[in-house]
């Protein structure tokens, strides 16, 4: 039996991440490590500004173990390829990346990993939008809608989950990428096949930043000793 290609993932804690570490798993590679870059404080990831209990309460109950680096707009290449280059050093050959058709996001990417000798891997890229939620439904995974950019989307959508209903009410919103490819919205996975363990949680209320509503998020090591009622696991 071939030996599995070791491979990081490029994490953001929502669905594209999840669905396509889970298709890379399908084919072979082993996740060895997750992949996150966050603020220059490390208190929030660059992508979805999740905080970093968040985070570590993902890679628990995925039962791989989470790559946090700190870096600021200026300085996010060189510290992703210091990071890349750690992993790397410990016999990762690969990378998983969420990327579905940002051309230059894939450039980039293919760029920083070429140089370092790792092979960028894609495996939702050009895949139909519908499809991919679909799989992503289909697949067991379970999610919520954390953040929306209020240009676009109302409130409302806050804290729904993605299930098939969810597809048909976003079909209805014609100038919204059905994945929210242009930052309409963004999701947090909390279960499904790549975990060991659904994520525990609860919501934390809601916040304006700019255009953007942010739904709060809080995680075990947040709130185990508060002992004070919210949602938990929705």
């Amino acid at each position: 039996m071939a030996e599995k290609i070791k491979a990081f993932c490029s994490w953001s804690g929502g669905k594209e991440s999840a669905l396509s570490l889970y298709m890379a798993q399908q084919s072979g590679f082993e996740i060895t490590n997750l992949l996150t870059m966050a603020n220059e404080e490390g208190t929030h990831s660059h992508t979805h500004e999740f905080d970093s209990s968040v985070l570590k309460a993902q890679s628990e109950a995925l039962h791989v173990p989470l790559v946090q680096r700190k870096a600021s707009w200026q300085t996010y290449e060189e510290e992703f390829m210091k990071a890349v280059s750690d992993i790397r050093d410990k016999g990762v050959s690969a990378g998983i990346f969420g990327d579905i058709d940002l051309i230059e996001h894939r450039q980039w990417v293919e760029r920083v990993c070429s140089a370092l000798g790792v092979t960028a891997v894609l495996p939702l890229w050009l895949m139909d939008r519908k499809e991919l939620l679909r799989k992503f439904i289909n697949f067991g995974f379970k999610a919520i809608v954390i953040a929306i950019d209020s240009r676009f989307m109302g409130e409302e959508w806050l804290g729904r989950k993605l299930t098939t209903a969810f597809i048909e009410d976003l079909k209805v919103l014609t100038h919204v990428d059905l994945c929210g490819e242009k930052g309409e919205y963004h999701t947090f996975v909390y279960d499904g096949p790549i975990f060991q363990k659904p994520v525990e949680f609860r919501t934390a209320g809601k916040v304006l930043h700019e255009s953007h509503r942010l739904l709060g998020l809080e995680c075990p090591e947040t709130f185990r000793s508060e002992r004070s009622p919210g949602k938990v696991g929705l």
